[in-house]
């Protein structure tokens, strides 16, 4: 079964060792691709939407697309969403966000609250698996 593994360049990358999303399968089979928990951090490093669950989700979905669309995957081909909150009490403005995208396509969502993330300053991290028929 063929492997591509889809990096979004980041230094965290190689050392703790994963990949922003990794493809399983290959043409003429469905194919499976897992998008590792996603954050508002931008190439530079930096925090996108400081203290706005809102603007970090809309930013989050944004790079998880980028990562589905060098995996030859679309948000429509998305089955499963897993959201981990710093605040449920933020969940509105989250789903609002997430409804935007996923509104007509209705993949399984989870969202839960966790303790914190990698970084104060971030609100919400995503993961997504997605399926793609060649």
């Amino acid at each position: 079964m063929a492997r591509q593994n889809i990096s979004s360049g980041t230094s965290w990358e190689s050392i703790v060792g994963y990949s922003r999303a990794v493809r399983i399968g290959k043409v003429g089979e469905v194919a499976l691709i897992e998008v590792a928990g996603t954050t508002a951090v931008d190439e530079s490093g930096q925090v996108v939407g400081l203290n706005d669950s809102y603007l970090q989700t809309q930013y989050v979905l944004r790079k998880i697309e980028k990562a589905l669309l060098q995996a030859g995957a679309a948000m429509s081909d998305v089955i499963r969403t897993r959201m981990y909150v710093t605040d449920i009490r933020q969940w509105e403005q989250i789903g609002r966000a997430h409804g935007e995208v996923f509104r007509d396509i209705r993949p399984a969502a989870t969202m839960v609250e966790v303790r914190a993330l990698i970084s104060p300053d971030l609100l919400v991290e995503i993961e997504v698996t997605a399926v793609v028929r060649e």
